[in-house]
């Protein structure tokens, strides 16, 4: 391996912000090594805070971070770009021409060498290949499709309160995602009815749809149970065991032949890594492009290549099913290589890595927050529900900052984001 190994990480999300982060504090400041990002957005934003930038009840504006002043901030690279091929034998990742949104060419593809290559890509929403869906639903999966669908919502508010006609919303897919954005929805519109129109809310009518027995179907019955009363109570209607079998430009086409007439549908279902994995340099996948992994998070078929997060694989001895792609999971992956790929680098074993199950929690915005404590900690296993939940809920995130930027600087953001909350609308007006 060269004296200072090229280390380029594709993916800035949850975990590949975070291993750049540690790793250019710790080798790229020094000279260990020269540690490169790769991402075709100029900004992160905490992928389980999307729903609330697409509900237009948080400003995305205070809460991305800029990769370029990030890297100069913390001893890394941030190069523009989106990976389709890799090259093994060359040790070549292959990105793509980059496109202004006018379609004009601002860099063509270009090839990036390295020494160690870490996959961070995430995941999407997976639409199992049903008609008419990337025609006409929306999805929640980045930034830009966030902003995407809360234009498109602006619009059809915009539309029912001159019209004083119905505001149809149906979400396929009831994991954490449909159901936080669901209960934001309610939220927003009930901000919104201070705005001029007071009975914005009541016309409303937002049906969640799951194809499984239970929403929150990877969370404990009772996380699920509690968090589908409290939707049916805030007036919205959940339709479990329900197949969707078409999009159409005007509603949904359900399993038992019946059409249901929609102005808004969201994608929020399944979970698919992107597609080219699928195909790289012989590089073992599963059917959801995922690369299988080993316990050291080393590709099966490579010792160079890593991957973390959404867009890996991997069962833990012992376990029937691998880890689920949740933040929790990609968090400790990052950590895990942050901490132990600097002595791997000098030759050193790389340990098993461990996941720890701290618990799971879900927000429905203001009204309420559901979560079990998980296996470490002092209540095991306990369920907890209300402010308590919400508050840890909250925690999530200001910990996410702070392992990003430190304690100090996560307090000024903090305090920033409460000081424009007095100031500031409660919900994008525009």
């Amino acid at each position: 391996m060269p004296k200072a190994p090229r280390i380029v990480i594709v993916g800035g999300g949850i975990a590949g912000l975070l291993l750049a982060t540690r790793l250019g504090n710790t080798l790229g400041r020094s000279g260990r090594a020269q540690v490169s990002l790769i991402d075709r957005s100029a900004t992160h934003v905490w992928k389980p805070m999307l729903h609330t930038i697409a509900a237009g009840t948080r400003d995305v504006q205070q809460q991305q971070v800029i990769y370029l002043a990030h890297a100069r901030d913390h001893g890394f690279d941030y190069q523009p770009g989106e990976m389709e091929g890799l090259d093994r034998s060359a040790r070549v990742v292959k990105l793509a021409e980059l496109r202004a949104p006018s379609g004009e060419v601002v860099i063509g593809p270009r090839m990036v060498e390295y020494d160690v290559l870490v996959f961070a890509l995430g995941s999407h929403a997976n639409d199992f290949g049903t008609p008419g869906v990337l025609d006409h639903c929306h999805f929640i999966d980045s930034q830009a499709q966030a902003e995407i669908f809360n234009e498109a919502l602006r619009i059809r508010i915009f539309q029912s309160v001159v019209t004083n006609s119905p505001l149809r919303v149906s979400i396929v897919g009831a994991g954490a995602t449909g159901v936080e954005l669901a209960a934001e929805l309610s939220r927003l519109l009930e901000v919104a009815s201070g705005y001029g129109d007071p009975e914005i809310r009541s016309r409303l009518s937002l049906t969640l749809y799951e194809s499984g027995p239970r929403i929150l179907a990877a969370f404990p019955p009772t996380v699920s149970q509690s968090s589908e009363a409290q939707l049916r109570q805030i007036g919205f209607t959940v339709r479990t065991d329900t197949r969707v079998t078409a999009a159409e430009a005007d509603g949904l086409r359900l399993g038992d032949g019946s059409k249901q007439p929609a102005d808004l549908m969201v994608w929020a279902a399944g979970v698919k890594a992107p597609a080219f994995l699928g195909m790289l340099d012989g590089i073992a996948t599963n059917r959801s492009n995922q690369i299988n992994v080993r316990s050291t998070l080393q590709a099966q078929d490579d010792d160079r290549i890593f991957a973390l997060g959404d867009c890996s694989t991997l069962t833990l001895p012992g376990h029937e099913r691998p880890l689920a792609p949740t933040a929790q999971v990609a968090t400790q992956q990052a950590q895990f290589l942050a901490k132990h790929m600097p002595a791997w680098i000098d030759g050193g074993a790389l340990p098993d890595f461990a996941f720890h199950d701290f618990g799971a929690l879900v927000s429905l915005s203001d009204y309420n927050a559901f979560g079990t404590l998980g296996q470490f900690g002092f209540f095991r296993g306990g369920f907890i529900k209300g402010r308590f939940a919400q508050l840890s809920h909250a925690m999530l995130y200001r910990q996410h900052q702070q392992a990003l930027h430190g304690f100090a600087k996560a307090t000024l953001l903090w305090t920033a984001e409460r000081i424009n909350g007095f100031v500031q609308p409660k919900i994008r007006l525009s």
